[in-house]
Order: structure tokens, then C-alpha cells, then sequence
């Protein structure tokens, strides 16, 4: 038998709630750290499967990142490794958007905190496995000390911090370029390796977190109440 949850969030209050943690810079500059993580896993997943040797994933207090592969340094394994970064955070974003949907809130926290612990045998400094650490104890906390409310509302926060902090370092990176500060930029190389302008590989990026924004808005934004999910009666 199931019992009902009480305390109910409306899923737009949410929402509106994790668009203000991501548009204000105060919030932004701590929570980017995992769009970060994200981004890097993106690389460092594609670079592998893809044929290439991960050598390792550095994240900075700044919350830059650098994925480091050994491979052919021209060719569709570099290609698709530098293109994966920005699309892996939306992706990532609906995939946990449909899970929570789905009401499989624990799977897809319990998931996030397996793939973080696997990340960490690729991180080579200090402050990469803090980040990767602390995010992941977080995640274990909600699971292990939340209420059904309290974990459904954190699992649709991090849903919409992937779909939203998709879309935002997009804009971040199109003013560095405009002024001319991110020569080294994944849309840069991008250019350099293929002769395909970086806007146009920023245009790409743009259509398929946007489009995946919208896709995992629909299925967050039509949750039940949350007094509708349910938690397992022992005994």
C-alpha cells in the first residue's frame, strides 16, 4: 500500500523558484559548478566512446572546466568530443525531467550519485573531486533524510538547474566571443578543426537546449501535486 504526501509544491513555483536561483549571479556563480561537472562529463563520455583515451577532467574554482583525450587530433572522434559538452546538460536535464515525471525521483537521484562517483577516477585536481564530492553528498542526503516532498522538489531542481543551466552559459559564452575573450572555446575549436563558423556551432547549441528546455518543461510542468506522489508504508 501507498499513502499520500503531504505539503504539497505546485510544480510553476518550482519552477519559478529554480529560474531565480539560476538568473541571479549570487546563486549562478555555486550552482554553475555542477553545470560544469555536467559539461565535462559530456566530453569526457563521448571522447570514450568514441575511441579516444581519457586522460583526465580538471574543474576550476571558477567553474571553468578542461576535459583532457589522447586520440586523432582532427577527425569525427574530435568532432563529436568537443560538440558533446553544452548539449550533454540539456540532455541530461530532460532525461531527469522525464524520470521525475515517470515518479522515479530516488532511481534518478540514486543514478546521479552513482555517475558522479564514477567521475571521480577521472578528476586529476583537488578541488574537481571537492565539487564532485560535495554534489554527490548532497544528492545522498536528500535521499537518505528527505521527506517525499522535500526529495521530489530537490530532484525537480536539479532538473531544471540541467535544462536552464543549458541554455544560460550559451548567452555567457556568446558575449565572451563578441568581445573576444574565448578564442579557446569549444565553438572556436569547433571552427579551427571543421571550417564551420563557431556561430553556427553556437546556433546548433542554442536550437538543442532550447528545444530540450521546452520538452522537459512540459513534462515537469505536468506533474501531479506532489500530495499525489507517494512513499512505501513499511510492514
Amino acid at each position: 500500500m501507498l499513502t499520500n504526501v503531504s505539503g504539497a509544491v505546485p510544480a510553476s513555483v518550482v519552477a519559478l523558484l529554480a529560474l531565480v536561483l539560476v538568473g541571479y549571479r549570487g546563486t549562478w556563480r555555486v550552482l554553475r559548478n555542477v553545470v560544469t561537472i555536467a559539461h565535462e562529463a559530456g566530453h569526457a563520455l563521448v571522447a570514450l566512446l568514441s575511441g579516444r583515451r581519457l586522460n583526465g577532467i580538471r574543474l576550476h574554482s571558477d567553474t571553468s572546466g578542461l576535459t583532457v583525450s589522447t586520440g586523432p587530433a582532427r577527425g569525427p572522434g574530435m568532432v563529436l568530443t568537443l560538440f558533446a559538452g553544452y548539449p550533454a546538460v540539456s540532455l541530461l536535464g530532460a532525461v531527469a525531467a522525464w524520470t521525475v515525471s515517470a515518479e522515479h525521483v530516488e532511481v534518478m537521484l540514486w543514478t546521479a550519485v552513482g555517475a558522479l562517483a564514477l567521475l571521480l577516477i577521472a578528476l586529476r585536481n583537488l578541488y574537481g573531486v571537492l565539487s564532485v564530492v560535495l554534489t554527490g553528498l548532497a544528492l545522498a542526503a536528500v535521499i537518505r533524510w528527505g521527506t517525499p516532498p522535500v526529495t521530489v522538489v530537490c530532484a525537480e531542481l536539479l532538473s531544471w538547474l540541467l535544462l536552464l543551466g543549458g541554455v544560460r552559459p550559451l548567452f555567457e559564452l556568446s558575449g565572451k566571443r563578441r568581445r573576444g575573450r574565448a578564442s579557446d572555446s569549444d565553438a572556436d575549436q569547433l571552427a579551427r578543426l571543421t571550417g564551420v563558423a563557431g556561430g553556427v556551432w553556437m546556433a546548433v547549441w542554442f536550437v538543442i537546449s532550447v528545444g530540450l528546455l521546452v520538452l522537459g518543461a512540459r513534462w515537469l510542468l505536468d506533474l501531479p501535486p506532489l500530495a499525489e506522489f507517494s512513499a512505501p508504508v513499511s510492514g
